[in-house]
C-alpha cells in the first residue's frame, strides 16, 4: 500500500531517525539520496526523534560522520520537548535525571536545576547511566512526592545488532515499584507533534510523517491527522501491522523508495 507521488507532493516532512535513516552507526539504504532530494525540491523537514541522548548539534555531527550534511536546526528531540513541557508546567523547577548529556543540557537550558534530594520531577531517558543505585534513588524520590516523567514510551530501539531496551522499558521498573504511572512527552504525545509543525511553520495537510514504529510514529500521525508513511527498515515488520487498530497510509521497504 503506497502512492509514492502522493508522498513526494507533500511540502513538509517529519522524519524519525533510528530505523529510518540509520541503525546505530550504519546508514540505511537511500538515506543520503533522500536528504539530497529534500534539499533539491525545497522541502521543509524536521528530524523528530524520540531519542533523548544527543543534542541537535550532536545529531548533526553524527549524520556528518555518516556522510550527510544537515544543520542542527533540522533536529528536534524528545529531550527538548520534555524540557519545554516541564518549563511550561513549573518554571525554574528542579529535576533528578536518569539520562545522557543531551537530556541534562536541554533541562539546564530550560532553566531547571539538578536535585537528588527533593526534586519536583524525576526525569528518565535512555542512557548507559541507568543502574540499580539510580533506580533506588528514583523510587525513593517519587515516593517522597516527585513526579515521574519519561522522555518517550519506546520500549525498544534498533541498533546494528538488533534491538536494545529504550526509555519505556527503563521507566517500567520505577512504575512497578512506586505504583506511579509516568507521563511521556515524546511521540505519540500530540505535544511533540505540535512542536514539530510549529518549527516547520506548516500545517498538517501539507505534511507527512515517516517512521518505523506503529506504536509511536504512525499513531502520532494518525491522531494528528498527518499523512503517515511506515518504513519496514526498523522495528515494525509487515506481519505486525494487521494487529494494530490503526493503519499507515503508506508502507515502504525503506526511505530509498522516495527520491526520484
Amino acid at each position: 500500500m503506497k502512492d509514492i507521488e502522493t508522498i513526494r507532493a507533500k511540502q513538509a516532512f517529519i522524519i524519525d531517525m533510528d530505523g529510518v535513516i540509520y541503525h546505530g552507526n550504519r546508514l540505511l539504504k537511500g538515506a543520503q539520496e533522500f536528504v539530497e532530494w529534500l534539499g533539491k525540491n525545497d522541502k521543509a523537514y524536521l528530524f523528530l526523534t524520540n531519542s533523548s541522548e544527543r543534542s541537535p548539534l550532536e545529531l548533526s555531527q553524527k549524520l556528518e560522520r555518516l556522510g550527510i550534511l544537515v544543520d542542527p536546526e533540522h533536529f528536534y528531540t524528545s529531550a527538548l520537548a520534555t524540557a519545554s513541557f516541564l518549563a511550561s508546567q513549573r518554571p525554574g523547577g528542579s529535576v533528578y535525571v536518569i539520562g545522557e548529556p543531551g537530556l541534562i543540557q536541554a533541562l539546564y537550558d530550560a532553566g531547571f536545576t539538578m536535585n537528588n534530594v527533593n526534586p519536583d520531577y524525576v526525569v528518565v531517558g535512555e542512557g548507559r547511566g541507568y543502574s540499580l543505585e539510580a533506580l533506588e534513588r528514583a523510587v525513593h524520590l517519587i515516593t517522597g512526592g516527585a513526579r515521574l516523567i519519561g522522555t518517550n514510551p519506546d520500549r525498544t530501539g534498533p541498533v546494528e545488532g538488533g534491538i536494545i531496551p529504550a526509555c519505556g522499558s527503563l521507566v517500567a521498573p520505577i512504575e512497578l515499584a512506586t505504583g506511579v504511572k509516568a507521563y511521556f512527552v515524546g511521540k505519540p504525545n500530540p505535544l511533540m507533534m505540535r512542536h514539530g509543525l510549529r518549527r516547520l511553520n506548516t500545517n498538517r495537510e501539507n505534511t507527512a510523517i515517516i517512521g518505523d514504529r506503529m506504536d509511536t510514529d504512525i499513531v502520532a500521525g494518525v491522531e494528528s491527522e498527518i499523512e503517515t508513511v511506515l518504513v519496514l527498515s526498523g522495528v515494525t515488520r509487515l506481519d505486525d501491522i494487521p494487529s494494530f487498530p490503526y493503519q499507515p497510509r503508506h508502507i515502504l521497504e525503506g526511505i530509498f523508495e522516495i527520491p526520484e
